[in-house]
């Protein structure tokens, strides 16, 4: 499965779940029925997954991704009434530190379920993003 179609089927769960749970719940309930849909698919998924983060050979630091899809697609979760740069920049973060490429930034907080595509490589010039 290419990496389009994978986000493509990530963005479709998520809007089924937000069809279906609505809004006002926190983020871990909306994480739990995510990862429902994508076993129920046959995904293969990773929650609550540990990462490091290196700097010249030493780590630095330490976060949990909410989700990793098929060890190729970041999703970053929150349930929050508008997401802001501060989440794109995360979800960017946690890309530079996975070494993974695409990235799902979804919000079940607002009205209408929001999602960016976020990338740790400018796709069209290959470049890193400067934030």
């Amino acid at each position: 499965m290419e990496t389009d179609e994978l986000t493509g089927k990530i963005i479709g769960a998520a809007m089924k779940v937000h069809r279906v749970l609505g809004t006002g719940f926190v983020e871990s309930v909306y994480e739990k029925a995510l990862l429902h849909e994508f076993r129920k698919e046959g995904v293969c998924v990773e929650s609550q997954k540990p990462l490091l983060v290196y700097y010249d050979g030493i780590v630095v630091g330490e976060f949990v991704a909410d989700i990793i899809v098929e060890k190729r697609v970041v999703v970053e979760l929150k349930a929050i009434q508008c997401l802001g740069q501060i989440h794109e920049v995360q979800t960017v973060n946690y890309l530079t530190a996975t070494k993974l490429d695409t990235g799902l930034l979804i919000n079940f907080g607002a009205a209408s379920l929001e999602f960016k595509r976020k990338f740790r490589t400018n796709p069209s010039a290959n470049k890193p993003f400067s934030l």
